[in-house]
């Protein structure tokens, strides 16, 4: 059975919600009916389900009687947990990557207590000084994974592919976000990383936000959709609005609501349905009242972007028109 607009699983990120206090303490040892408040706005927004996005609280850091009660928590506030997003955890890191691991493997562990069905994980590295001092981050270069660098990558392809039979032993899927200068960075990178590990349960987050926004040259989205979707089980859905003067090399992006930037999620979902993505969305959105824009995402994609009904036709969009259907690998199912 497909999913329809009225049941398909959204979750809302947490990313508005930060991991420390403003007297310094660490949100990841309050007591349980803090953790319950952020639950209750994330249900009071209109949402049925959270993504434990883990600069709010580390799930694989709590004990077995904290992630109980975090689940307790969740439940009292009618949310569900069906994903925990894991980020700047890098199994490749240099100097960090065998904690980086471990900590992976706890996430896992800590998926499985929780019910959770998906683990988004990703190559992304700590923010550096300098873009914690921008007010978007994206628009200084961060860390970069060595290119041609195949020990490297042999790496990442073993260390995840470590991840994603550890998953499968928990009956858990792992989707790896794309994000800029890693090698889950561009579409045929990312393709071929998931390729190379080649296990049923992992496939892409195809977060394609996260490489429009950047202040330079890009792919074209509708061209990273095309590549991507077929291998993805888990999408971090968002949009920026975006303007380029080419011959100045002048490059500006900003958040908007998914309906209003560049990417034409109306069309991106025709395609990923013609290629058979049923995977859990989970909206995000940077700067301001983010749980409320992420509370419209929501809304648009309901009302106009996912289908109505099973079996549903879909139209003659600029991805799905005159392109050859590309075939469905294992990771995608």
């Amino acid at each position: 059975m497909s999913y329809t607009a009225d049941n398909w699983p959204i979750t809302a990120a947490l990313l508005q919600f930060p991991g420390t206090r403003p007297d310094g303490t660490s949100v990841q040892d309050a007591d349980a009916g803090e953790w319950q408040q952020v639950f209750q706005e994330v249900a009071d927004a209109g949402f049925a389900n959270a993504d434990l996005t883990d600069s709010w609280v580390r799930p694989g850091d709590l004990s077995p009687a904290r992630l109980d009660e975090l689940k307790a928590a969740a439940a009292a506030a009618g949310i569900g947990l069906p994903a925990i997003s894991a980020i700047r955890r890098s199994v490749i890191e240099e100097g960090n990557w065998q904690e980086n691991l471990a900590y992976t493997h706890r996430t896992l562990e800590a998926a499985a207590q929780l019910g959770c069905e998906v683990v988004s994980i990703g190559l992304h590295q700590a923010l550096t000084p300098e873009q914690q001092q921008q007010v978007w981050f994206w628009t200084v270069e961060g860390h970069k994974d060595p290119v041609g660098d195949k020990e490297t990558w042999n790496n990442a392809v073993t260390r995840i592919r470590e991840v994603g039979r550890h998953a499968a032993e928990l009956g858990l899927l792992v989707s790896l976000e794309m994000y800029e200068d890693t090698y889950i960075g561009t579409a045929d990178s990312s393709v071929r990383m998931v390729q190379d590990i080649d296990l049923p349960n992992v496939g892409l987050n195809p977060d394609l936000g996260n490489l429009i926004r950047l202040h330079r040259p890009i792919e074209d989205w509708r061209e990273m959709v095309h590549k991507t979707l077929p291998y993805s089980n888990y999408w971090h859905v968002k949009n920026y609005i975006r303007d380029e003067d080419r011959a100045r090399g002048q490059y500006v992006a900003m958040p908007a609501p998914m309906e209003s930037g560049l990417i034409n999620y109306r069309e991106a979902f025709q395609f990923a349905l013609s290629v058979g993505f049923q995977g859990i969305l989970c909206t995000e959105h940077y700067g301001g009242d983010g749980l409320s824009v992420t509370a419209s995402n929501q809304e648009y994609l309901r009302r106009h972007v996912l289908p109505k009904r099973e079996g549903y036709a879909l139209g003659t969009s600029q991805v799905a028109q005159g392109r050859q259907k590309p075939a469905v690998p294992a990771a995608a199912n």
